[in-house]
């Protein structure tokens, strides 16, 4: 099947996002992947072309808009789902080392199929919960930055990420555009945590609001945290 790239094309130049046939070849697979697992699994809601490169692919992506991503930092993708925004930005950025993390084994076999057949390098895709992988010595405070697109109030994505970030990295948390009350009240929680919240950048994507907060790791995050299942969201600091 063939597909209109003009869409994704231009949102890319809007990115300043340069990509090969070959990554533009990847990125319709993915798509094609998520379509059709899709048929038996509940991936996304989202499924017609345009929207999945505009609201998945693009948005994803956008987060070069306030980070470097042509290194070689080591990135965990907390609650990746379908694999957003790591797939994405693996398959743009190289050079990045990506660990996707979702607590749905059913998700992980997906994504590593999706691996697999693009022929991804330095990524790797993982069945965990936030609250018992950020206790394992091998994944706590050992990645540079967090990303994560999952819906959940700032306090509680930070109870989750943060445990993961090695001091002096930072976690993005991509958000609608209206975040200031959100934030406001996780005030206290990111500190608690070891975080600071170093900037909140706003923007319009294809007309709709979005934010990135963006939390420096400042100091480790205490071993109480994060706390056990479900406690994080019902209960946030």
């Amino acid at each position: 099947m063939t597909y209109n790239l003009t869409n994704f094309k231009n949102g890319l130049k809007e990115l300043n996002i340069e990509l090969t046939d070959s990554q533009l070849d990847q990125f319709i697979k993915y798509y094609e992947m998520l379509i059709e697992k899709n048929k038996v699994m509940n991936l996304t809601a989202i499924t017609d072309f345009d929207e999945v490169i505009e609201k998945h692919f693009l948005d994803s992506l956008s987060l070069i808009k306030v980070k470097d991503l042509h290194t070689r930092t080591n990135v965990l993708d907390l609650g990746t789902g379908a694999g957003f925004p790591g797939i994405p930005l693996k398959i743009a950025f190289p050079e990045l080392h990506i660990t996707l993390m979702d607590s749905l084994n059913k998700r992980i076999l997906f994504l590593q199929d999706v691996i697999d057949e693009l022929g991804l390098e330095n990524i790797e895709a993982i069945h965990g919960r936030a609250e018992e992988a950020a206790k394992n010595k091998n994944h706590r405070e050992k990645y540079d930055l967090c990303v994560s697109r999952a819906v959940a109030n700032i306090s509680t994505l930070c109870e989750y990420c943060l445990p993961f970030i090695k001091v002096g990295g930072e976690f993005i948390s991509y958000k609608s555009g209206n975040i200031d009350e959100e934030l406001e009240s996780a005030k206290k929680g990111i500190k608690i945590l070891g975080g600071k919240t170093k900037e909140v950048f706003k923007f319009d994507l294809n007309k709709q609001g979005r934010s990135f907060v963006i939390i420096d790791k400042i100091d480790k995050t205490p071993k109480a945290y994060p706390r056990k299942a479900g406690t994080p969201s019902k209960n946030p600091l």
